[in-house]
């Protein structure tokens, strides 16, 4: 793995260096020249010589330059760590994440191991930006960001942002339904030591161990290594899974550096295919796929940040970064096709370099804050396909490259704070294959702008409007096909190279006093050529989507704590109401429940910790045509934790009352409905121990 990520970066910098500058050639110069010119202008401010100051020993490792703060006009939300770590046991980083407004979730496999995915007002995961201190995490061919690449990462993420929206201007994929924040892990005063392992249901079983030296000597190391394996709910779809997070840190009276390094090895048992309604009514734990359908994937990241300060006021930020993937999984095409399988297996294959840099500048003063940037990766993937029969059929590449700078800025004039933020956005695709294609590129200029106002020491009131683009995914060119097809006369199929658009307009208020905080907002986002999922499933196990010409999604969306001495109340909720218009019909777009409440009661007594969560999912259409339906359900969830001396012991049990629900699938061609079935009441303990 380090010989790898070496030459990654020995890659990156011998290829990336000039590459920009031909990119840079295809862009409007005035547009550049304006989000860039500022940059030339240098504070002139210098620092105090006092060791107190030290100004960057003590800063929060790497300073990223596209969260949202408290006069940020733009629906955001931190996560509240220490709950977070509580209710962590290796389960996928959507289960988690679902817990706040707006966001739905499933697995292939039935139980929180493995395969799942999550949605943000209805739309999928290939629309929701995802970061780790700033570095790109969605895969740039297809846009998706897989955590199950990455088993146990939330056990290394010191923080966690969501926004909600098209938010601010971020790096890679577009910000589209929102984006999701990660940032590593963060070096103290103190170093600590956890060893944990957890044991539950179908299983599944958690180990790890994660060290963290305090600051001295101006160097930390922080490196944690797990091991998570389940056998699924479902027959046959179990995860094995393996990774390492290793970051260590230098500290300098202006500066910092800091290098992250990780990687993810897992295998599964396929569940990717929905069940039909009549086998669930037989058995519910039955697999749509077959038993010899596995997969294996290794991925790895290096990301070498340095933070300088050169004045009181300004931060200069600078990042370059390289992943690699290795992996592919089979296909059995008869069961696909609801013939008798023969043993006969498909496999695809996968390879694929990904490379890029972004350097931020910040100037900061009590009542402005001034932040521009510029973004640049490059990207090759591999495809291969192959039959164990036949040897291999085919072998193609992908290249994805984009070019990006921002420029934003905050202004706080009494009660008032006003922002504004522009982005312009260049991105390529190259294909090259036994089907002659031609390069596609996409030009994006996403503005937005907001007010807020600070109603009080604990209110503030806000509004923003926001435009961005997204290009489609390879696989929607390409209509779900994994090699190009040609037609009669040799030319490519191509199914979409059109981008979509929205305007997003969110207006909330929020409120945070002592025990009490609230964060209500309300949505309307308004979609230009909006490419949808339509509830179809392609032979490559990819979603597949149509373009409508027209939609909005329009919601409200609720988060609320309260403590009252030993007792806690958090609730998480949301209404939405979305509509497809195309051409003289109108429909709700798929899987989009027009309301989620989560709602979790908890209480904690000296060394005791109890608490029971609900959550309720109103019913979601699973076909365009509106017919079908994932039903409503409720889902109860509680969890109990008891702390002495150096450890924790942690029991969880979900789904309480074995409620048999699902909450998503799809309607085939002959009118079979199909869904993926979630695991009824099951148990997990967990045990910890740190110093």
């Amino acid at each position: 793995m380090l010989t790898t990520s070496g030459l990654g970066l020995i890659y990156l910098c011998n290829n990336y260096i000039f590459y920009p500058m031909s990119l840079f050639s295809r862009v409007n110069i005035t547009t550049v020249s304006v989000l860039l010119l500022p940059l030339l202008a240098g504070a002139q401010d210098t620092l105090p010589k006092s060791k107190d100051q030290d100004s960057t020993r003590r800063l929060k490792e790497v300073i990223v330059s596209y969260q949202a703060g408290s006069k940020t006009p733009v629906t955001y939300q931190n996560l509240d760590m220490k709950v977070l770590d509580e209710k962590n046991t290796g389960q996928e980083p959507s289960f988690l994440l679902s817990e706040t407004p707006s966001i739905t979730v499933y697995s292939d496999a039935g139980n929180m191991q493995g395969y799942s995915y999550y949605r943000m007002r209805g739309m999928d995961q290939t629309r929701i930006n995802t970061t780790l201190d700033g570095m790109p995490l969605n895969e740039p061919e297809d846009q998706g960001a897989y955590f199950s690449n990455y088993p146990d990462i939330l056990n290394s993420v010191s923080r966690l942002q969501i926004q909600r929206g098209v938010g601010t201007s971020k790096n890679g994929a577009a910000s589209y339904a929102g984006s999701v924040q990660l940032f590593a892990p963060e070096a103290g005063d103190k170093a600590s030591t956890n060893f944990g392992v957890g044991y539950g249901s179908y299983n599944s079983f958690r180990i790890f161990a994660e060290h963290q030296t305090a600051i001295k000597n101006r160097k930390s190391l922080y490196v944690r290594a797990s091991q998570v394996y389940t056998d699924g709910y479902k027959y046959h779809s179990f995860n094995n899974s393996q990774s390492v997070f290793i970051s260590g840190g230098l500290y300098y009276d202006k500066s910092t550096w800091k290098l992250n390094i990780m990687a993810g090895h897992q295998q599964n048992g396929m569940a990717w295919l929905a069940v039909a309604d009549t086998l669930i009514a037989k058995d519910r734990r039955s697999n749509a796929n077959t038993k010899d359908e596995k997969d294996r994937f290794f991925q790895g990241l290096v990301q070498l940040q340095h933070n300088w300060r050169p004045s009181l006021h300004a931060t200069l930020t600078s990042s370059i970064y390289y992943t690699y993937l290795k992996g592919g999984y089979d296909f059995d095409l008869n069961n696909f096709l609801g013939m008798e399988t023969d043993g006969n297996l498909f496999n695809y294959g996968f390879l694929s370099h990904f490379g890029g840099f972004f350097t931020n500048y910040a100037l900061t003063y009590d009542r402005f804050k001034w932040t521009t940037g510029v973004h640049g990766n490059l990207y090759s993937r591999r495809h291969t396909g192959t039959d164990n029969w036949l040897g291999e059929l085919y072998q193609n590449k992908g290249y994805k490259n984009e070019v990006s700078a921002f420029t934003k800025v905050e202004y706080t004039l009494n009660k008032f704070t006003l922002f504004g933020d522009l982005q312009y956005r260049y991105a390529t695709f190259d294909y090259k294959g036994s089907v002659p294609f031609e390069k596609m590129d996409w030009h994006f200029l996403n503005p937005k702008a907001g007010i807020s106002f600070a109603a009080g020491d604990a209110t503030s009131i806000y509004y923003s409007v926001g435009r961005t683009g997204r290009e489609p995914t390879r696989n929607d060119i390409f209509g779900g096909n994994d090699d190009l097809t040609a037609d009669s006369t040799g030319k490519a199929v191509i199914y979409n190279k059109d981008a979509e658009s929205v305007v997003d307009h969110e207006l909330g208020i929020r409120f945070q006093r002592d025990n009490l905080e609230l964060g209500l907002n309300g949505y309307y986002m308004n979609f230009d050529n909006e490419i949808v999922l339509n509830g179809q499933v392609g032979p490559n196990g990819l979603l597949l989507t149509n373009k409508v010409k027209s939609s909005y999604r329009a919601g409200i969306e609720l988060h609320a704590s309260y403590r009252l001495k030993a007792f806690s109340f958090t609730n998480n909720s949301s209404f939405n109401h979305s509509r497809v218009k195309e051409q003289q019909t109108s429909f709700t777009p798929i899987l989009t429940p027009s309301l989620i409440v989560n709602q979790e009661v908890g209480w904690q007594h000296k060394h005791l910790g109890l608490a029971v969560s609900g959550r309720y999912q109103h019913r979601a259409y699973i076909d365009f045509a509106n017919d079908a339906l994932a039903d409503s359900y409720v889902l109860l969830n509680a969890r109990a934790q008891y702390t002495i001396a150096h450890c924790t012991l942690s029991l969880f049990v979900n789904n309480l009352t074995s409620a048999k629900y699902y909450n998503d699938g799809y309607v085939e061609a002959d009118g079979t409905r199909k869904y993926f079935v979630q695991a009824p009441r099951n148990m997990y303990v967990a045990f910890k121990y740190s110093f």
